[in-house]
């Protein structure tokens, strides 16, 4: 075998382990799709006839997946609850970890003046977003939390852009502190600008839409 035929082999078994380690839905079927395209080729190049079945069997079952993902209408609705709220902490201390690992300055603070919301995705809580509004309609971020199933963007995108959600609270302006190299990816991916406070913090924003 030629040594560049056994690297496709290789390869193909490394995508496909990798994408049974996402815990992302999305991530998995796209990094599995790609898994059993390079499989597919090496089948072809080996002649293996049920390789290539198999993995053309996978590719189909893959594509079937990511367009319903891509296609179908859901529901999102935001859920307002108070610092108080049981299922909140018991929330906060399931996804501790997850949530220490992306922002790993938040400690939650039981203030009542706090805006608390769950954001519910076909009736399942897939996030958890908290701040609190100034007297100037500027919105700090203190939490702002999607769990790993449900990473695709399709919840900030509800939140900051289609939901109307602050505009109804009197809020122009959002403003975050990037904790992670990962939470500030996700702010740029969302939209948010990157400006330095007085104090020489770095900060992201988003500016809404009046309309």
């Amino acid at each position: 075998m030629q040594p560049y035929i056994e690297f496709v082999g290789y390869l193909a078994s490394a995508l496909v382990l990798v994408s049974l380690m996402m815990s992302s839905l999305l991530k998995l079927r796209l990094i599995n799709l790609v898994g059993g395209i390079t499989f597919l080729i090496y089948g072809m190049l080996i002649h293996a006839t049920p390789i290539v079945i198999v993995n053309v069997a996978t590719m189909t079952i893959n594509l079937f997946y990511l367009y319903r993902m891509y296609t179908n209408k859901e529901y999102f609705k935001l859920l307002k609850v108070s610092s108080s709220s049981e299922y909140l902490l018991d929330f906060l201390d399931f996804h501790r970890d997850d949530i220490k690992e992306l922002q790993p300055e938040y400690r939650f603070l039981p203030e009542d003046n706090q805006l608390i919301i769950f954001i519910l995705r076909n009736m399942m809580p897939a996030g958890l977003f908290i701040g609190k509004r100034n007297e100037n309609g500027i919105f700090n971020i203190f939490l702002d939390y999607v769990i790993p199933a449900h990473r695709d963007s399709k919840i900030g995108q509800h939140l900051f852009y289609q939901s109307r959600f602050f505009q109804q609270h009197q809020i122009h302006k959002l403003i975050s502190k990037p904790n992670s190299p990962l939470h500030e990816k996700y702010l740029q991916k969302m939209g948010f600008k990157e400006e330095q406070t007085i104090n020489g913090q770095t900060v992201y924003y988003l500016t809404l839409q009046n309309q």
